[in-house]
């Protein structure tokens, strides 16, 4: 490698960067809190079943693509979803006990800060639709399985309403409970795909920050209702929650060429509303795409984007935007740590 300040990292491209960005995401511990090991669902699940069908080389993928913490979280919203919730986290605990040597659960705040010295990647055990807490009490049983994220709706459920529901009531009494066990317990709320009003309702709900794991801004896409109002990230933020941004292409621009210039639009639209402070990744893809691995019927992926070196393209971009280097490590994983170490101090 000749240091001439910029580096070609990944054998399969020409793609440089600057010594800045290489820096900032070696030095950083990366939490992309909607990361997907893969999109290939059959390949994930025979990991988990055959643990020894996940490969060093496999590993060595994910840790060149500079992300340090993923939270692979699915969401149940038809059959037995306490059962395949169920199954789904024991699953989880199947693989990372396997691979103890190359993954760790976050179960705590102590996880976070020794991960990235320890040399693995951490998964943060969540889920995408809280449907399984058919009871408060089941809060407790899969915080005790190692849950520590629930978004509370994918769509209706008995806790509100979701984003794509023709209608939402907002946070339900029921919701209220479930929200309160959570904060004492410490699991974090995630409203991601929660309707205005119950997204509203759940962070007046609770007593600690609540996440948007991966959304971005309505105000850059006006016809995305998955996407968050200026008011919902303010009242986040205003609780010490963080937003973090997907790089779906239709939650990035409504239409037209789609680049990680304009995911970094988003960024900037979140800093300058509520503070840098609020703000960090949540991509809500794996390292190879969507659109090759699922064959939507329409694009998902942003136009010239290698999802292996997603974070590197970031960075990079965030550095042409002139972001400081401490503001930079804020959005690539210390805003995600502070507040999930906020909410899982019990």
């Amino acid at each position: 490698m000749i240091n001439r300040g910029r580096f070609a990292l990944f054998a399969q491209s020409d793609a440089e960067y600057s010594t800045l960005t290489v820096d900032l995401v070696r030095r950083s511990t990366v939490i992309d809190m909607l990361g997907l090991l893969t999109l290939d669902f059959p390949k994930l699940w025979s990991w988990q079943i055959e643990p020894g069908r996940f490969q060093q080389a496999d590993f060595q993928r994910l840790r060149e693509s500079g992300i340090t913490i993923l939270h692979p979280a699915v969401g149940y919203t038809t059959g037995d979803i306490y059962a395949l919730s169920l199954r789904d986290i024991t699953q989880w605990n199947t693989f990372i006990t396997a691979h103890a040597h190359q993954f760790v659960r976050m179960d705590g705040p102590v996880n976070l800060e020794q991960v990235k010295a320890q040399g693995k990647i951490g998964i943060v055990v969540g889920q995408q639709n809280s449907g399984h807490f058919r009871c408060v009490e089941d809060v407790d049983c899969f915080y005790g399985l190692g849950q520590r994220v629930s978004q509370l709706t994918y769509c209706r459920n008995r806790i509100g309403g979701g984003s794509s529901d023709a209608r939402d009531d907002g946070l339900t009494t029921y919701g209220a409970r479930i929200v309160q066990r959570m904060n004492k317990v410490g699991m974090a709320v995630d409203v991601s795909h929660c309707g205005d009003r119950t997204t509203l309702d759940a962070v007046e709900a609770s007593r600690k920050p609540v996440l948007i794991t991966h959304s971005n801004c309505r105000a850059l896409v006006p016809n995305s209702r998955r996407c968050k109002s200026d008011a919902a990230i303010r009242r986040v933020a205003a609780r010490g929650g963080v937003m973090g941004v997907t790089m779906v292409r239709f939650f990035v621009r409504t239409a037209g060429p789609t680049t990680i210039e304009d995911l970094v639009d988003h960024i900037d639209h979140v800093a300058k509303l509520v503070g840098v402070e609020h703000v960090g990744v949540g991509t809500d893809v794996d390292l190879d795409g969507r659109d090759i691995q699922i064959r939507p019927r329409k694009k998902c992926d942003l136009d010239g984007l290698d999802y292996a070196k997603k974070v590197y393209d970031l960075t990079e971009c965030l550095v042409r935007r002139r972001y400081s280097g401490p503001n930079i490590e804020l959005i690539l994983g210390r805003n995600f740590q502070r507040a999930l170490s906020e909410i899982w101090a019990v």
